[in-house]
């Protein structure tokens, strides 16, 4: 069987479970693992929840376990181009041969069940179960969405528990307020376990602060790193400790010092990770479509996911340190706050070129356009199309484009689609 229909085989397996859409809770995820053995039980866990910086955090905390020499698991959603960079062990996707064999020893214990469970919930069983056969130290599990009704959580303890930032997203499902989104994201906590916290909204910080108390939970706020220069590379220095800074944007500050918290925490637990576990660490950690600058067709250009106002704000952050007009390549899911997010990334003398997201429920072109110039009427364009690539051909013939940045961003779908194509 060769790779492509391997990974066909994915996507034929997952497909039935794609109707039962997203829907939060944890009986039917806990039925699945019951009957496959609770796996669960036999894995340590970094729970990681939050809006933002989850999976920089991930991708951080399980570069500085493997390089200490821990089994480290990883778990993340959505994935980029395959199913199967969202279950790793020591920084390497699952083979697609094992994922498909794990999913499908799942599928008919799921299609037994009297609720049968989501695709969302019988990806995370696959991960519990790889895991727990590898035997891995420790798993760093990102929460797919909110905390406590998500499919992750299904752990009596976590050696520790992170809230890495709290915004308005998913609140159609989550809530309309922060304190309401902050409830759900505090669900991750666990009795008189650790847990280490970002910056909060103020509404959010006693919402964590109250639930931290009734369980009795050690709990640690986090400042950011200070941003230092060493050998002509860009540090950080988070309390005591330097180290690299390989991903891009001053939220890594933020996220990086979260990571080198939790790290203490597992030192003082009895951990044996190093400073130089830590430095070779964050200097080998990676994390796509994240502030990352590619190449397409000759042509240098930075892709970001900015689903959300506060993922654009950072963005925004990020490009005007070059103070160059930017030419936005942008596509937005249909539930996102999309008149929020043209008011964090658009500035006059930009341009919008908007594209479809493929295979999702992708917000209109036509309105976004509408939306867009409502925001900014000094946009000096705005341009539609009904592919990526034909937009991003047209954005590259631009005479001078040298002079501006061109910015691929909105959604990580989009991003996935691009990634898939220019590999």
């Amino acid at each position: 069987m060769n790779n492509y229909q391997q990974i066909t085989d994915i996507d034929t397996l997952l497909n039935p479970y794609q109707k039962f859409g997203i829907s939060l809770g944890l009986e039917r995820i806990k039925n699945l693992l019951n009957k496959l053995g609770n796996p669960q039980e036999k894995v340590e866990i970094i729970h990681v929840a939050g809006t933002n910086g989850k999976g920089s955090v991930c991708a951080y905390l399980s570069s500085i376990l493997t390089q200490a020499g821990y089994k480290t698991g990883r778990y993340i959603s959505p994935h980029l181009v395959n199913w199967n960079e969202r279950i790793c062990l020591n920084e390497k996707p699952i083979s697609t041969e094992k994922l498909v064999d794990i999913i499908k020893y799942i599928s008919p214990v799921a299609d037994s069940l009297e609720e049968c469970p989501t695709l969302f919930e019988v990806v995370t069983a696959a991960a519990w179960l790889y895991f727990a056969e590898c035997q891995v130290d420790v798993a760093v599990m990102e929460v797919g969405l909110g905390g406590r009704l998500d499919a992750t959580n299904v752990c009596d303890r976590n050696l520790v528990s992170i809230i890495t930032s709290i915004s308005r997203e998913h609140w159609q499902r989550l809530g309309n307020t922060l304190t309401e989104i902050a409830t759900e994201k505090a669900g991750v906590m666990k009795p008189q376990c650790p847990v280490v916290v970002g910056n909060l909204p103020s509404e959010a910080i006693e919402v964590v602060k109250n639930r931290a108390k009734i369980l009795d939970c050690p709990r640690i706020m986090v400042e950011s790193a200070e941003k230092i220069f060493k050998n002509g590379e860009i540090w950080a220095k988070y309390q005591d400790i330097e180290y690299p800074l390989p991903l891009a944007g001053d939220i890594q500050l933020q996220n990086s010092a979260l990571s080198i918290e939790t790290i203490k925490i597992l030192q003082v637990q009895g951990w044996n990770i190093s400073l130089e576990h830590i430095q070779e660490g964050m200097r080998k950690a990676k994390w796509r479509g994240r502030i990352e600058w590619v190449t397409w067709q000759g042509q240098k250009m930075l892709i970001d996911g900015a689903h959300n106002v506060a993922a654009a704000q950072v963005l925004r952050q990020y490009v005007d340190t070059f103070q160059k007009p930017i030419i936005w390549v942008m596509g937005m899911l249909s539930t996102k706050d999309h008149q929020g997010i043209f008011q964090a990334l658009l500035r006059p003398q930009d341009q919008l070129h908007l594209v479809p997201v493929p295979d999702h429920s992708s917000a209109d072109t036509a309105f976004l356009s509408q939306v867009a110039q409502n925001v900014n009427p000094s946009l000096t364009k705005v341009n539609t199309y009904d592919d990526l690539f034909i937009a991003l051909e047209k954005v590259s013939s631009i005479e001078d484009n040298e002079k501006q940045i061109i910015v691929l961003c909105g959604s990580l779908y989009l991003l996935g689609y691009f990634l898939q194509q220019n590999n």
